[in-house]
């Protein structure tokens, strides 16, 4: 391509001076080349309509009235003659007051001439000469004829009276010119103000059609140059509204519409790509998430199924070494007497370890029997299974009235035989324990607190203690396997509420949760139809259930009242495990 191929190139897709104007400016161009043209339409309809006017004026005004006052001083100077000539045959002085009269107005008539006639030099010298015309008839034969003295009578045939005869006919024809020429000055104003009033009919007529017409080209320019392209651009974002990314969005209009344009393309292309990275991010999330759930599921059936298979090894242990410490106890040395205790105490808690790690695991997977649960029937069932401990320690439990909610009626067991047992387990030395449960609606669940007068929980362990097998103490100062809290809290987020510890109280723990009053949607587990198992060999030792309480031990005694129900167990001797 030769060098004069590409200018002319660049030239053709150089974008044009137009199309580089904004919105703003077509609008300031377009109003002002409007206000010219209405300025224009303006000044040419001021001109027909003062044009109108002076013709209209000129013609009711002056040629008429100029008319009608030559026609009535030629009535004037005709009286004067028939008066002149009345007196001059008969001598009779009756006749010279139409002759007066006659004078009186000509003088009138021929002054409003005058002054309508001031401005046109030609009319005032026509004006001039009927005066002189009249004025010769008036000295040279009018005036010596009433000079006469009355009852004198002239001879008709006189020479004079033939000469004021062609005088008057001389003053009458001059006259006649000057009416003539006045009515053809009136007719030409009225042909003047027919053609003026055609030309303003057509000139408003033109004015009304190029408003009209400036008017639907405003409209038009509106509408292609704001209106489409807006609409196009809303039809474009409404697509891309709708889910269809992939849209491009056309610059078209004016320069700053197309720059919102390409803004508004640029915007959707950059969401694609964060949808895109979205998009990709969620699958790989998803992914992890199904290996994450794939993983705890398979750690929570390794749990389960260890937690049944070391079962029966851990009993025959267990049930070995305490038979080999009844049949040889005292007969060894002191040392393996003392191996012997370990072996035993070490068989022990590993079997209360694994039933806690066992009851831990069943949790949403075994016991997940949703139903109408009535906690008050289930806190006094908790509290008739508790009663040797709390018998044990002095402890005094109160409690407001509970609601009902649909919930596992075995997990509400566990969660609060769990709570009371911590309760009246970390009590203060030489301290009676006091335990208080409430419940209050706040919003769309109920709010439970377990509060007790214990040892208390510090604030940096208030998220630790529900950690599973986190201990604050050692178990020589309190037993248990630190598996407690942690089913508490996997007990109420499978039931859709939360836990945590009232950091603000100081007179001992105050544990708090959350329960809906109906079932949540997310808590129903996925494998509800899964079947316990474990091996039939080694049966499982399960939480102590609402049903699963010996009669005997329900005989705590429970004093209900009307705002709160306490049970008060009186000491008793201590009973050795």
């Amino acid at each position: 391509m030769s060098g004069d191929q590409q200018q002319d190139a660049v030239r053709r897709h150089r974008p044009g001076r137009l199309s580089t104007w904004t919105t703003r400016r077509w609008l300031h161009v377009g109003a002002g080349l409007s206000l010219m043209l209405l300025a224009v339409l303006g000044v040419a309809g001021s001109w027909i309509l003062a044009r109108t006017e002076s013709i209209s004026t000129d013609l009711a005004d002056v040629r008429s009235p100029a008319l009608t006052s030559a026609i009535r001083l030629e009535t004037a100077v005709l009286n004067q003659e028939t008066g002149t000539r009345g007196y001059e045959l008969t001598g009779r002085p009756e006749f010279l007051a139409p002759y007066r009269q006659g004078l009186q107005e000509e003088r009138k008539h021929r002054s409003e001439l005058a002054r309508l006639l001031s401005g046109d030099d030609v009319r005032m010298s026509d004006l001039r000469s009927v005066q002189q015309a009249v004025g010769t008839w008036q000295e040279r034969y009018a005036g010596p004829v009433t000079a006469v003295a009355p009852g004198t009578a002239a001879d008709p045939a006189a020479e004079r009276t033939t000469r004021g005869k062609k005088l008057f006919d001389a003053a009458r024809s001059t006259m006649r010119e000057q009416q003539d020429l006045l009515r053809a000055d009136r007719d030409t104003a009225r042909e003047d103000l027919r053609e003026v009033i055609r030309l303003r009919n057509w000139v408003f007529t033109a004015i009304a059609l190029v408003i009209v017409v400036l008017t639907a080209c405003v409209f038009e320019g509106m509408r292609r140059g704001i209106n489409r392209p807006l609409e196009r651009l809303g039809r474009d974002a409404r697509t891309i509204a709708a889910g269809d990314f992939g849209h491009p969005i056309t610059p078209t209009g004016p320069a700053d519409l197309r720059r919102l344009s390409a803004e508004i393309d640029s915007m959707r292309r950059r969401l694609v790509q964060e949808l895109a990275f979205s998009e990709e991010a969620r699958l790989r999330l998803d992914a992890q998430a199904a290996n994450l759930q794939r993983s705890n599921a398979e750690l929570e059936q390794f749990a389960y199924v260890a937690s049944h298979d070391l079962q029966e090894p851990l009993r025959k242990v267990s049930s070995f070494t305490q038979l080999l410490q009844r049949r040889y106890g005292g007969q060894l040395d002191s040392r393996a007497d003392q191996y012997i205790d370990f072996a035993v105490d070490g068989a022990n808690r590993m079997q209360v370890l694994i039933n806690d790690l066992l009851d831990f695991s069943r949790v949403g997977r075994v016991h997940h029997s949703y139903e109408r649960v009535e906690l008050d029937g289930v806190l006094d069932r908790t509290l008739s299974a508790l009663s040797i401990a709390i018998e044990e320690a002095d402890a005094t439990i109160t409690c407001d009235p509970l609601p009902g909610l649909v919930a596992d009626p075995t997990q509400m067991g566990m969660l609060w035989q769990n709570l009371i047992a911590n309760a009246v387990k970390f009590r203060r030395p030489d301290v009676a324990p006091r335990v208080h449960v409430t419940a209050a609606r706040e919003g769309a669940l109920w709010r439970f607190t377990v509060t007790d007068n214990g040892i208390g929980i510090a604030p940096e362990y208030a998220d630790k203690v529900f950690v599973i097998f986190q201990r604050l103490h050692t178990k020589d100062t309190y037993s248990g396997s630190g598996i407690g809290l942690a089913m508490c809290k996997k007990i109420v987020e499978f039931h859709g509420g939360t836990i945590h510890v009232d950091t603000e109280y100081r007179d001992g723990a105050r544990i708090s949760f959350t329960l809906p009053p109906e079932q949540p949607e997310s808590t129903v587990p996925a494998d509800s139809g899964q079947q316990d198992t474990a091996p039939a060999a080694a049966p499982a030792v399960s939480p102590v259930a609402p049903d699963a309480v010996p009669a005997s031990a329900s005989a705590a005694p429970d004093v209900q009242g009307a705002a709160r129900r306490t049970v008060t167990v009186s000491a008793k001797p201590e009973v050795s495990p």
